[in-house]
């Protein structure tokens, strides 16, 4: 049973040969061993991380996909007291419920079909160490009750015993998302919610830390061309102007990702702009948020990362910035709302929520064709404009 998982983004740490715990160093905002990066915000978790190894309380890492969030865990547990113990890496959101239960707490011979033997879970396993739980958030109600009563009692039962078992097991927790919203929806319990979070650290994203892309991209550069057997020693000033630019909805994972990609498939000493995937040479749009639906949450991601983005690519010294961000969606809404009714104005200041007469100045505005051809009304209802050509309503003055 593989008992854990270490990312190959950073080097795992090594107990210090002077004993658990004891990785004391003159700055504590120093870089942790096997971790990349040096903007305040990364300072800032390397202090918190040594403050809380050698305590026992609860962890609870927040950060987005790719960030090295198991990196931190894997730092905690080394730092700690509990380093020669176990460390126990469970994905919760990989496993069904049902499968979950019996991963985390074990199971004993017939209590479901495929129980064959008894087996011990991961928080025995843990016992003594530390058992890190990824994508907490993705845990059903009911494992959120048996990990309340572990985190306050220490104890549980395997699936299908009466027998109680006690652990002694440390949780570092992590999650993507943001659990008071999970909350609030109804998702997370409140209750476990402030359980874990005794001590949060909040990993930022690549993009709120650009200083550190060039950093990291040396670290991968060398790792790769050594692991390849490649003479890439250097990165084109050009094409790390653009890598430091790129805004990394993979954080640091994609990065280290493309650099591999570039040293494997590139050829010469440098790592230049044709070595870099489409996205970064300006030939295919980013695709920053990946649609899962149309959720909420998602929806306001993603028009967070549209103002971002469109702020970047205004500079510092814009002051359009209202026609420029909010000006294009407008356009933009306008004009694939008109699309999806076959341009009969009519019909799209209702689906926008204005009238005809507003919607018309922003055809003016906005210089949307208001002449293109309109698609014959599908039920023959005699919509279609008869007004000289022009599609949609006319226009009435007095129309509001």
């Amino acid at each position: 049973m593989p008992i854990e998982s270490r990312p190959s983004y950073g080097h795992p740490l090594k107990p210090s040969p002077r004993g658990p715990g004891s990785d004391s160093v003159s700055d504590p905002n120093a870089p942790l061993p096997g971790v990349i990066g040096a903007a305040s915000a990364m300072r800032e978790v390397f202090k918190t991380t040594r403050q809380v190894a050698p305590s026992r309380a609860c962890v609870l890492i927040v950060g987005e996909t790719g960030t090295g969030k198991e990196l931190i865990a894997r730092a905690v547990h080394d730092l700690s007291p509990r380093s020669t113990g176990p460390y126990i890496r469970v994905n919760c959101g990989a496993l069904t419920e049902s499968l979950l239960e019996s991963e985390l707490f074990g199971h004993v011979k017939g209590s479901f079909t495929g129980a064959v033997d008894n087996r011990t879970g991961r928080f025995e396993a843990a016992h003594t160490g530390t058992i890190f739980l990824d994508e907490v958030n993705s845990t059903s109600p009911k494992l959120q009750v048996k990990l309340l009563r572990v985190l306050q009692e220490g104890e549980f039962e395997r699936v299908g015993d009466n027998n109680t078992k006690k652990v002694d097991t440390r949780i570092v927790a992590a999650t993507n998302r943001d659990l008071l919203d999970e909350i609030d929806t109804g998702r997370f319990r409140e209750d476990l919610y402030y359980r874990l979070n005794v001590v949060p650290i909040y990993l930022p994203p690549l993009r709120e830390r650009r200083d550190d892309v060039e950093l990291l991209v040396t670290a991968f550069l060398k790792r790769y061309a050594e692991q390849n057997r490649k003479d890439v020693r250097r990165v084109q000033p050009e094409a790390m102007r653009r890598l430091r630019e790129h805004d990394w909805p993979g954080n640091v994972r994609e990065l280290q990702n493309y650099v591999e990609r570039a040293v494997i498939l590139g050829d010469g000493p440098e790592l230049t702009v044709e070595h870099l995937p489409p996205q970064l040479r300006g030939e295919a749009s980013p695709r920053p948020i990946r649609h899962r639906g149309g959720s909420g949450a998602d929806f306001a991601a993603l028009t967070s990362e549209l103002v971002r983005q469109g702020i970047r690519a205004a500079g510092p010294n814009a002051n359009d910035l209202h026609d420029r961000v909010v000006g294009q969606v407008e356009r933009e809404l306008i004009q694939q709302v008109l699309q999806t009714c076959d341009r009969v104005q009519i019909k799209a200041a209702a689906r926008l929520g204005i009238n005809r007469n507003t919607l018309h100045k922003k055809l003016s505005e906005y210089r949307i064709d208001e002449n293109a051809p309109a698609a014959p009304p599908a039920n023959g209802d005699g919509e279609e404009a008869h007004d000289g050509g022009r599609t949609g309503d006319a226009y009435h003055p007095n129309d509001e």
